[in-house]
């Protein structure tokens, strides 16, 4: 019975690790169909950025109950999940509770760690469920937000609800161990006086005193294999979630902007013009060094100003549409939709990842050359949604891991007004201002000072 469990095992961790890496390859090759663009740069910065966003959840505290909350389940979910190790190798190697008779004095702290954080994970995850669907949270409410149609809400309700089983899984688990620890049943009874009870789930063994040793161990096995299980599937599952976070959470801070929130990047080919018209030094790098160009050469085609589709775009665009949490914060604090605007910033990334998940689909029946008749702009992103956005960046600044709707939006922008040339009458006129007054307004640079002959002294 004993092999017939490992070979099971073994079986469910290669079919997991097989699909796992096909997702991912599925996932980076997705990703890579973005513009290359170096975010390699000023490790150092970057890697502190990391620590302190991503491992940190630096911005999560600025609401600090609900920042607590977040660090118990997203952290204590991942140290609890340390002992899947141990899991594993008593999976492979047919053993039980592998790593106690050799780390004998640490091995009940650890395990009593891990049941605190369990405790504290289910606690936050019935929370999170009251939050949503009992206290209703604006933000995560389909009445004021059309991108939260039910898939959403039901993918949140499914991580959320997993994880709670598989606390009580961890749990019952080492409860019913216990209990067979103490009658002294089978391989159990070898570590008797080894391992003892543990801080919480000790208080769960009476719930057994009923079972007979079969059923105990019935329930012991069903336990382990459902909490193990249950990882595998949540792993699976996950690759298809908004919590790929978990993943590339990480990542995607590390390759996140630099730059001050306020500043721009512009088209490097447009800025190369405007300074070749002007006679003045070339600085098209994205550091504002010159380009090694002497002006002789003339200037590579441009293949399309702005975004039309995902191709597009920017790598670390398609990386952040992987990585968006939907939480919707950049919503709450976009003042374009407060206002009643059609702009969500959360609905700009959730289209680019649904636009992703569309070519990969046809990847699958068609292959990597596979092409279809839509686009990100306009059949996902409506022009109306594109000029609500006034570029305040109140969005990149309240995302949790720094994700930038903004830059997808003004790509998108560029793409309608230099491509198709289809800018609102009003933007036309300031532009023209702009280019002939060099100030939005339409009066002549002379008088721009005027106001300050009212000011007294």
């Amino acid at each position: 019975m004993e092999i017939i469990q490992q070979i099971l095992f073994v079986v469910a961790l290669g079919a997991t690790g097989w699909y796992i890496a096909k997702r991912v390859r599925l996932i980076a090759q997705a990703i890579k169909l973005g513009r290359p663009e170096n975010r390699y740069d000023h490790p150092d910065e970057r890697l502190k950025t990391m620590l302190l966003v991503a491992f940190g959840q630096k911005k999560m505290f600025t609401n600090l109950l609900v920042g607590i909350m977040h660090f118990v389940i997203y952290a204590g979910f991942l140290i609890v999940n340390l002992e899947v190790l141990e899991i594993i190798l008593d999976g492979i190697l047919g053993t039980h509770r592998l790593f106690a008779p050799y780390i004998t004095p640490i091995y009940p702290i650890l395990i009593d760690v891990f049941e605190l954080l369990a405790v504290g994970v289910l606690t936050v995850c019935v929370i999170f469920l009251c939050r949503r669907f009992i206290a209703k949270v604006p933000r995560f409410q389909q009445e004021r937000h059309r991108e939260m149609t039910r898939w959403p809400r039901t993918d949140a309700a499914i991580i959320l609800t997993a994880e709670i089983l598989l606390m009580i899984a961890f749990l019952t688990w080492n409860a019913s161990d216990s209990v067979l620890r103490d009658r002294g049943v089978g391989h159990y009874a070898e570590l008797k006086g080894i391992v003892p009870d543990f801080l919480i789930s000790q208080f769960l063994k009476p719930l057994f005193s009923g079972f007979s040793d079969t059923g105990l161990i019935v329930y012991e096995r069903t336990a382990w294999w459902l909490h193990i299980l249950g990882i595998l599937s949540f792993a699976i599952y996950v690759t298809y979630s908004k919590h790929l976070h978990i993943a590339l959470g990480f990542p995607n801070v590390y390759f996140s902007d630099l730059q001050p929130k306020g500043e721009m990047q512009n088209m490097p080919e447009i800025t190369k013009e405007v300074q070749l018209a002007l006679g003045l030094p070339v600085t098209t790098e994205a550091d504002g060094s010159q380009a090694n160009d002497n002006g002789d050469q003339p200037p590579a085609e441009i293949g399309r100003f702005g975004a039309k589709d995902v191709q597009d775009l920017k790598w670390i665009n398609l990386m952040n549409a992987y990585s968006c949490t939907e939480c919707g914060r950049c919503t709450s604090a976009c003042p374009a939709n407060i206002t009643g605007k059609k702009l969500s910033p959360r609905k700009i990334m959730m289209d680019t990842r649904d636009r992703l998940e569309e070519i990969q689909d046809g990847w699958k029946t068609n292959g990597f050359d596979y092409k279809d008749d839509k686009s990100l702009l306009n059949d996902y992103i409506t022009a109306e949604e594109l000029n609500a956005c006034t570029t305040c960046q109140a969005c990149v600044n309240a995302c949790p891991i720094n994700i930038n709707p903004l830059d997808i939006i003004l790509q998108l922008r560029r793409y309608r007004v230099m491509e198709e040339s289809d800018a609102p009458a009003s933007w036309n006129a300031m532009f023209s201002n702009i280019e002939n007054n060099m100030a939005p307004w339409k009066f002549s640079p002379s008088d721009r000072f005027n106001w300050a002959d009212q000011v007294n002294d």
